[in-house]
């Protein structure tokens, strides 16, 4: 007797996946930190200027931000979808092909951000001696260390999303089974 597929599996991984793209997005895009320093002294005169470190001054973290969010909303629609199926009468097989594909290409904006932002802040923490850039995060601490903790719970959200990815097209392929007999 064969083991009945666990149905709720994917729909617990969607939830937790769009936690933590949510969380990725919600947590980068309140990311800000201002830090009065001393630029210069003239004399015995300190000369101070007021720097603020915000997620809006780097592209990179732009589209992390709005990659984590899309996944956040394709996640929470393909859990509606899921709960309301049968009250819409959804024709299964057409909703089976479109959800991986769709997911696939969550995955794929979300790597894209997920790296943009980690490559951002590995110049942040140590800098590029090659092209004269300066590290931040020995001055936005707290800036670098929320940035980390968004990429971090992108990474998961990632991950979650490309299991979810697997488990849909070991869906499909259970759902029409390829004659393998056949040798082109």
């Amino acid at each position: 007797m064969a083991k009945k597929p666990k149905v709720w599996v994917v729909p617990v991984l969607r939830v937790v996946a769009f936690f933590a793209t949510v969380a990725a997005a919600i947590v980068m895009a309140l990311n800000k930190q201002t830090k009065t320093m001393v630029v210069a002294t003239i004399g015995s005169t300190p000369i101070k200027a007021t720097l603020t470190a915000k997620f809006q001054h780097t592209p990179a973290f732009v589209f992390f931000v709005i990659a984590n969010a899309i996944a956040s909303v394709h996640n929470l629609f393909v859990l509606a979808v899921e709960f309301f199926r049968k009250k819409f009468n959804f024709k299964g097989l057409r909703l089976l092909i479109i959800v991986p594909i769709l997911d696939m290409m969550i995955v794929a904006l979300v790597s894209a951000g997920v790296s943009s932002a980690a490559f951002m802040g590995e110049l942040g923490r140590n800098g590029n001696s090659h092209a004269r850039w300066n590290k931040i995060c020995d001055k936005f601490d707290t800036f670098c260390d929320h940035g980390s903790g968004a990429i971090i719970a992108s990474l998961v959200g990632l991950l979650l999303l490309m299991i979810i990815n697997v488990i849909s097209i070991l869906n499909l392929r259970k759902l029409n089974p390829i004659d393998r007999s056949v040798v082109p």
